[in-house]
C-alpha cells in the first residue's frame, strides 16, 4: 500500500499529541463527564472482569487508522484492533460514510433480520468473497452479535441436519482427532475447526491436516464447520483462512471484522443442511442483522476485496514474522514466534515454569505482562493471550503501512530487550517480591 489514507496524524506513533482540551471543555459544557475523570472513576465503577481496562489503562478520546489518542494527550499505535474486529482500523472513511448514508436515509435502525436494501447489499458482497462451492448454494443466517452466538447456531444446525449430537473439535493440531471419524465409530454431527486458534496462543492449523480432515469429513458426510470469527476478512493473507488449505466448508461461522467495527455475526451454510429457524433457536437474539453494522460490514468487505488487502496482509505479515523471529533468536525470554498474515503470537518462556501445572500463573505469564507494560510505555498497544497467558499477540489492522509496521516492530523489539535486561534468564518476581539487579 502506498502511504496512509489518514495523513500524517496516523503515520507513526511519535510526535507531539494534538491538544484535547477543547474536546474536554465541550464535553463538560454539554453536561457530560470530562475524559480525565473517566480514568479515575473506572476502577470504582467497573468489575474486575474488564481485563483490557486493567491491563491497558488508556482512556481513548480519538482514534483514526492505527492510532489512538488518550485523554492524557498521548498517542498509541493499536495492535489489538478490537481483538481482530477492526480490519480497516479506527474510523476508516469508507466505514464512516456507509454509516452516515444509513443514518441520513431515515431507514429503521432495528428490524431484527428482516430483508432490507442494506441487508441485501451486505449478503451480495459477502457471497462475492466466498468460493463458488459454498456461495452457489449458500444460506446466510444472522445471529446475535457476539462470537459465541454463530457457533451455537452452527452446532444446532448440524445437529438438526444429521440427527446426531456429538461434535468433534480440532482442539490440537494432532492426527488423533481423525480417530473419531474412523469406520465403526459413531459419526459425529460435525467437525468444528479454527484455521488459527488465536485465543489459544495464535496456533495456525497445518494446511495438510486441515485438508485431510476436510477430505475425511466429506467422504463420511460429516459437515465441516469452520470458525472464521477472528481469522476472516483478509487477516491471515487470504480472504478466508480456510482458503490456505483448499477446503470448502459446509458451514462458516462469522463475526468481528464482518461488521466493519460494529457488532455483527452470521452463519453461512449449504442449503441442503436445512434451516432450523424455530422461535428461540440458539444464537438468535433480538439484535441480529443490525442495519448500521450491515452497512459498515458491506463497506469493509468490499474495501478489503477491491484493494487486495489480503495480499497486503500476506506480504507485510511475512516481513513482520521474519523480524519477530530474528528478535526471538537474540532474546532470552522469547521461545517461539508463530502466526499467519497480520496475526502474530510471540510466546514468552521462563525456565522456572512448570508446564504440568496450568493453574500456576508462572513466570512466563509475568514476562508477557512485563512486555505488554513496556510496549504501552513506548506507545504501543498489544494483547496477551493463550491458556498460560504467556503469548503476546499482535493484530495490526489490514491498512497498516510498511512505515507504521516498521515503527511497531521497533517499539516491540525495544520493549522485549528492556524486559530481557530487567529479568535476565527469565526470572520475574511475584507481585510484592523484588529481585536484586
Amino acid at each position: 500500500m502506498a502511504g496512509s489514507p489518514y495523513g500524517s496524524w496516523a503515520a507513526t506513533g511519535g510526535g507531539s499529541a494534538r491538544p484535547v482540551r477543547s474536546a474536554v471543555r465541550g464535553s463538560a459544557a454539554r453536561g457530560g463527564a470530562a475524559p480525565g475523570g473517566a480514568s479515575r472513576r473506572g476502577p470504582a465503577r467497573e468489575p474486575a472482569a474488564r481485563t483490557y481496562a486493567r491491563a491497558l489503562p488508556v482512556v481513548p478520546v480519538r482514534a483514526r487508522g492505527l492510532t489512538i489518542e488518550g485523554a492524557d494527550g498521548r498517542r498509541y499505535l493499536d495492535c489489538v484492533s478490537g481483538a481482530g474486529t477492526l480490519a480497516l482500523g479506527h474510523n476508516h472513511p469508507v466505514v464512516l460514510e456507509a454509516i452516515r448514508r444509513v443514518l441520513d436515509s431515515g431507514a429503521p435502525l432495528h428490524v431484527e433480520d428482516l430483508t432490507t436494501p442494506v441487508e441485501d447489499a451486505f449478503v451480495t458482497e459477502l457471497l462475492r468473497t466466498l468460493p463458488p462451492g459454498l456461495a452457489d448454494r449458500a444460506r446466510v443466517r444472522f445471529c446475535g452479535p457476539t462470537g459465541t452466538d454463530p457457533v451455537a447456531a452452527a452446532l444446532a444446525l448440524v445437529r438438526a441436519a444429521t440427527g446426531r449430537a456429538r461434535v468433534v473439535t480440532l482442539a490440537d493440531a494432532h492426527e488423533a482427532v481423525l480417530d473419531d471419524c474412523e469406520p465403526g465409530q459413531p459419526l459425529p454431527a460435525g467437525l468444528l475447526l479454527d484455521p488459527v486458534r488465536s485465543e489459544a496462543g495464535v496456533l495456525p492449523a497445518p494446511d495438510a491436516l486441515v485438508r485431510r480432515l476436510g477430505d475425511r469429513a466429506d467422504a463420511q458426510a460429516v459437515p465441516l464447520v469452520v470458525d472464521e470469527t477472528e481469522s476472516g476478512v483478509g487477516r491471515t493473507g487470504a480472504y478466508w483462512a480456510f482458503e490456505h488449505s483448499g477446503v470448502t466448508p459446509d458451514v462458516l461461522v462469522l463475526a468481528k471484522a464482518i461488521g466493519g467495527s460494529l457488532p455483527l455475526a452470521a452463519v453461512v451454510h449449504r442449503d441442503d443442511l436445512g434451516d432450523p429457524n424455530r422461535h428461540g433457536a440458539p444464537g438468535a437474539g433480538s439484535f441480529r442483522g443490525n442495519q448500521l453494522a450491515l452497512a459498515a460490514g458491506a463497506a469493509t468487505l468490499a474495501h478489503v476485496r477491491e484493494h487486495r488487502l489480503a495480499e497486503h496482509a500476506a506480504a507485510l505479515g511475512g516481513r513482520m514474522l521474519a523480524r519477530l523471529r530474528a528478535l526471538a533468536a537474540e532474546s532470552g525470554c522469547v521461545g517461539d514466534v508463530r502466526g499467519r498474515g497480520l496475526m502474530a503470537g510471540v510466546e514468552l518462556v521462563a525456565p522456572e515454569d512448570s508446564p504440568d501445572d496450568p493453574a500456576r500463573p508462572g513466570a512466563a505469564a509475568r514476562l508477557a505482562a512485563a512486555v505488554r507494560r513496556e510496549c504501552l510505555r513506548r506507545g504501543l498497544i498489544v494483547d496477551v493471550t493463550g491458556p498460560h497467558a504467556n503469548v503476546v499477540r499482535l493484530l495490526p489492522p489490514l491498512i497498516v503501512t510498511e512505515e507504521q509496521m516498521s515503527v511497531v516492530l521497533d517499539l516491540f523489539a525495544d520493549a522485549v530487550r528492556a524486559v530481557d535486561r530487567q529479568h535476565p534468564g527469565g526470572s520475574v518476581p511475584l507481585p510484592g517480591q523484588s529481585t536484586s539487579r
